[in-house]
């Protein structure tokens, strides 16, 4: 029975929408205006009458209610023609207007409306800011100029130029525009007059080197300026184009596809809206499009006139459910107002709702809030969705960083790179031979490195020199020359070498990853080898160690005699087998004493030994001593002769700086000119004072002139590690002073925001990982050295040669010598004590000697007349006296021994 019941209720249930919307009238005027004069070709004016349409024809909207479309034809930029549309449209009874685009006209449609309380709806860009009116309601997006300052953020641009035709659009680039003052970017503005037309603008643009540009141009001009951009050569792969206008998807640019230049855009029209397609045009106007024409997709203008009948019509319908709207007209004569202006402009500020150009929502300034930008790019296929903005995430990308890469790569293919480098062994190096050319002129590692590299990309390369011999300095005007000059005024693709990276370049140019580290060292000459002194081998003993020896010997030598000399126990009987003797001898005389201890020290023994513990622990305590003072100059004296001290006035930079007599610079328009200038060190401070006072100037063109300057004598250059020691491997004259001063790396310059930047520094990857670099380095730097194993050390000690120990062979003649002339004056001391009477003149008795001694006789001889007779001359010796009255002749051997 209840179930019956609901069924019979149901035709109610279908009725109450109907019926709680009958509050409204049936007839709703609203006013549209538009500054065209020619009806059928306005498409806004079309799409006005769409939307009406529409809204009329959809039944749950306004059942009850229908819109009618009042439409009012503005001269342009004409005030007063736009106040008699104003009040013709209020007249007539329009409870909302809409438009128009222009400045002049809209203000006043503004004031109009807010003194009537009529909802007044915009979709047109903002022009200059006059007061606010509480009843319009804009839905352009007013951020666009944000999206495009974060854009321009995002790519990095250093300097740009604005192109525009109308002053008052510069309006909606005011963010944009705040990058002059937060980034220190410079921004140029160029205007496009009669005189002063797109292909004059473009070519000032490219007189002065820049390649970004902005577009504020109207739609219908973009392909005007692309065109002439084209003639001009300015549409290469370094330049990039921003276009403001957000009907940039609108555009038939298939003849630019290919030009690979960055064109990119924003887009608010929504892709997925319920009008948005080919047929766009035919489903909102109602056209018969011949089947081979193309159709133009949806314009914003259009897309959002038909967004804000759709919110009106929505707000309405908000309205009527809470109360009675009537068809109060109101009039620009008499001071009264509409009084449900209010409730429908609260009503549209809460609504969200789904449109042409995304999600439609409004702030509490009437103003459009949380949209969506679509970011495009124009690519080879033609217009493709790369990122989003919003005002909640910002700029997101979308884009397949694989994919932009391979699409890189694909586009490389078919170009030959332009590539410049400058003399530089063994870097580049200029082939010998007339017939050479091409790239065949040249050769060395950055050749080699490119060719590689361009081998893996499938590309061509043209390989040359440049024209002014430099690296790349900086002026004053802000200018660059050398190679980053080149590359910075897009003269050439690439600029490799023995390049550093550095704050101050990266700041113009883009880098690749490094494909070389090093660090700045000193390159001097190698100091000449010192010849080994006579006497090196006292060289293991300083001379303060050879005094203490010297005074150790001298005083062992004497404590031992004074206390073998007090000991009883050394005093011992001249005959052991009579120990009752009247006289004792001592065996540790003064001269044996010396000779003892110098026996221990040269680790030889003798034939006196010490009895008394006392000169027992005197001899134990000396032996000990030569014990470790002999092997202590052994194993010093190894090592003094076997190596080969070379002698150099520099070990480092710090001695470098601490000393004024040898000069010393660097090439001067480089990185190491830079790092000196701009370091904070006090050295290197010290030192760059230093070259900057020195005349004549220690600055060199190039690399060479500084190695020559070396090899002259007295001046060290300062230069990257690997290319002294590229000079080192084959110059034996040359050695690289200390180590590394700082670190850095060579890396390839490519113009800011070159599209292949990414693809090289990938494949330097890739080399680098295959072991490439490291077998090109091996080929350049160890392949043809001459001095490559010299500076090794041995393995085992080197054979020494007379200059090492020739002191000893010294030595050894000035002893014997010496043992001579000793020898002499023994034999004339002998002489001397013989009675005159009893010898010959000293000089016969020498000769006679010298006689004996080459007849080379036996070991016994007949005795000096001198001698026969009594021997108890009471000559003593060694100690006790010899008392015989035999003569010598006739003494036996035995005899004499007892």
């Amino acid at each position: 029975m209840r179930r019956g019941a609901d069924v019979r209720w149901l035709p109610l249930l279908w009725l109450l929408p109907r019926l709680s919307i009958a509050s409204l009238p049936e007839v709703i005027p609203i006013g549209g205006l538009f500054e065209s004069l020619e009806t059928f070709d306005d498409d806004r004016e079309m799409a006005f009458r769409f939307a009406v349409d529409r809204i009329n024809s959809d039944e749950s909207l306004l059942p009850n209610a229908r819109l009618a479309a009042k439409i009012e034809r503005l001269k342009p930029q004409s005030s007063f023609h736009a106040a008699k549309a104003v009040c013709a449209l209020v007249s007539e009874g329009a409870l909302a207007l809409f438009g128009p685009p222009s400045s002049a006209s809209s203000a006043l449609v503004r004031s109009t409306s807010s003194t009537l309380h009529l909802p007044h709806l915009e979709w047109h860009p903002p022009t200059r800011e006059g007061p606010r009116s509480p009843f319009t309601v804009s839905l352009f997006p007013r951020s666009l100029g944000l999206a495009l300052y974060q854009l321009v953020r995002s790519k990095n641009w250093r300097a740009f130029t604005i192109i525009y035709e109308d002053p008052e659009e510069l309006i909606k680039l005011q963010d944009l525009m705040k990058l002059r003052n937060l980034s220190n970017v410079k921004i140029s503005l160029q205007q496009y007059t009669f005189d002063f037309q797109y292909n004059k603008i473009l070519k000032d643009i490219r007189k002065k080197g820049e390649t970004n540009i902005v577009l504020e141009v109207p739609t219908s001009r973009i392909k005007d300026v692309l065109t002439e951009a084209q003639k001009a050569g300015m549409l290469t792969e370094y330049h990039n184009y921003l276009i403001t206008s957000l009907d940039f998807h609108t555009l038939d640019l298939s003849s630019f596809q290919h030009s690979r230049s960055n064109i990119s855009a924003f887009r608010i029209v929504s892709p997925e809206g319920q009008y948005y397609g080919r047929d766009s045009h035919t489903r909102l106007f109602g056209r018969k499009e011949h089947s081979l024409r193309k159709v133009t997709p949806l314009t914003t203008e259009t897309a959002l006139l038909v967004d804000a009948v759709n919110l009106y019509s929505r707000a309405l319908h908000d309205v009527a459910q809470k109360q009675t709207i009537s068809s109060r007209s109101v009039s620009c004569d008499s001071p009264g107002v509409w009084p449900y202006g209010t409730s429908v402009l609260e009503a549209m500020k809460k609504m969200q709702m789904r449109g042409l150009t995304g999600d439609v929502q409004l702030d509490k300034q009437g103003r459009r809030t949380n949209y969506t930008l679509d970011l495009l790019e124009l690519k080879t296929k033609g217009i493709v969705k790369v990122g989003e903005w919003d005002q909640e995430n910002n700029l997101v990308f979308s884009r397949n960083y694989s994919r932009d890469l391979s699409e890189a790569k694909d586009n490389l293919q078919n170009i030959t790179l332009r590539v410049t480098s400058i003399e530089s062994k063994p870097y580049t190096m200029r082939k010998k031979g007339e017939y050479l050319r091409g790239n065949q002129r040249y050769e060395g590692f950055c050749v080699d490195l490119i060719h590689a590299i361009c081998e893996r990309l499938k590309c061509k390369f043209e390989y040359r020199l440049v024209g002014d011999k430099n690296y790349g300095k900086k002026h004053e005007n802000g200018t660059w020359d050398g190679m980053i000059g080149e590359v910075i005024n897009r003269e050439v693709d690439l600029a490799i070498a023995d390049l550093t990276i550095t704050l101050e370049r990266e700041e113009v140019v883009d880098f690749t990853m490094p494909f070389m580290n090093l660090g700045i060292s000193i390159l001097f000459k190698k100091p000449i080898k010192s010849s080994p002194k006579l006497f090196s081998f006292l060289a293991p003993f300083s001379f303060e160690v050879w005094v203490y020896m010297a005074t150790a010997y001298l005083g062992v030598s004497l404590l031992l005699f004074v206390l073998a000399r007090f000991s009883p126990y050394e005093w011992i009987s001249p005959h052991p087998c009579n120990p009752k003797t009247e006289y004792l001898e001592n065996n540790f005389s003064l001269l044996n004493s010396f000779w003892f201890t110098i026996g221990s020290l040269m680790q030889q023994g003798s034939d006196i030994a010490p009895r008394a513990t006392s000169t027992r622990t005197v001899a134990a305590l000396w032996w000990f001593f030569t014990l470790i003072m002999i092997s202590s100059y052994t194993a010093n004296l190894a090592a003094f002769l076997t190596a080969e001290r070379m002698k150099s006035p520099i070990e480092s930079a710090d001695d470098l700086a601490r000393q004024s007599d040898i000069q010393y610079g660097c090439v001067e328009s480089g990185s190491t000119r830079a790092f000196f200038e701009s370091s904070k060190l006090q050295p290197y401070k010290r030192m760059w004072t230093f070259m900057q006072t020195t005349q004549p100037s220690v600055f060199t063109k190039n690399n060479d002139q500084g190695i020559e300057r070396v090899k002259k004598g007295n001046f060290a250059f300062l230069m990257e590690s690997t290319t002294i020691e590229f000079h080192t491997e084959r110059d034996c004259d040359l050695t690289q002073i200390g180590g590394l001063l700082d670190s850095k790396g060579y890396g390839i310059a490519t113009p800011p925001g070159s599209p292949y930047r990414a693809l090289i520094s990938s494949e330097i990857l890739r080399l680098q990982e295959d072991g490439i670099l490291h077998m090109l380095k091996e080929k350049w730097w160890k392949g043809a050295g001459r001095c490559k194993d010299e500076d090794k050390k041995p393995t085992s000690a080197s054979e020494l040669g007379l200059p090492n120990v020739g002191g000893v062979f010294v030595v050894l003649l000035a002893g014997l010598g010496m043992a001579a002339i000793v020898a002499v004056f023994e034999f004339i001391w002998r002489t001397k004590k013989i009675p005159r009477d009893e010898r010959q003149m000293i000089w016969l008795e020498m000769i006679q000697e010298l006689r004996d001694i080459c007849k080379c006789r036996g070991s016994s001889r007949p005795a000096p007349n001198y001698l026969n007779g009594d021997l108890t001359r009471g000559s003593t010796e060694n100690g006790f006296v010899l008392h015989s009255t035999t003569s010598f002749n006739t003494l036996s051997s035995q005899d004499f021994l007892s």
